[in-house]
């Protein structure tokens, strides 16, 4: 069984994984079901997403848009809202986030937040040098 399948048991009581079917094949009643619409695989939520990582840039640190360059231990922070996506850095345990020059760009599908993510991390931290 997978995780967020509905299953229906002979008595007719569903639980995880029959995709809305009985168990003699007749569709279920419709009921009010949280997240019913969502698609499964995206992730998607109605608000702003993002995800946060550690990182050490290499030589040369993190070009931001605010302060010029960033070095050090850094959070990573790439943001999705309003169909755009951002990268932003702080200084480990700072308060301030800044933009990381050329990271904002419209992202059509939230489910590629992770992927942009993983990208920039890949990207910018470079604890070898």
């Amino acid at each position: 069984m997978f995780s967020g399948e509905r299953f229906v048991s002979a008595a007719g009581e569903s639980g995880p994984s029959a995709a809305g079917m009985t168990a003699d094949g007749t569709a279920e009643t419709p009921a009010a079901v949280p997240g019913a619409g969502m698609v499964a695989d995206s992730g998607a939520a109605a608000g702003p997403q993002a995800r946060t990582t550690d990182i050490v840039p290499g030589p040369g640190g993190v070009m931001t848009d605010e302060v010029g360059v960033v070095t050090g231990d850094l959070t990573l922070r790439t943001e999705y809202a309003d169909g755009k996506v951002t990268v932003r850095v702080q200084y480990k345990d700072a308060d301030e986030w800044y933009a990381v020059t050329g990271t904002s760009v419209t992202l059509a599908d939230p489910a590629g937040l992770d992927a942009v993510h993983g990208v920039a991390v890949g990207l910018l931290n470079r604890p070898e040098g």
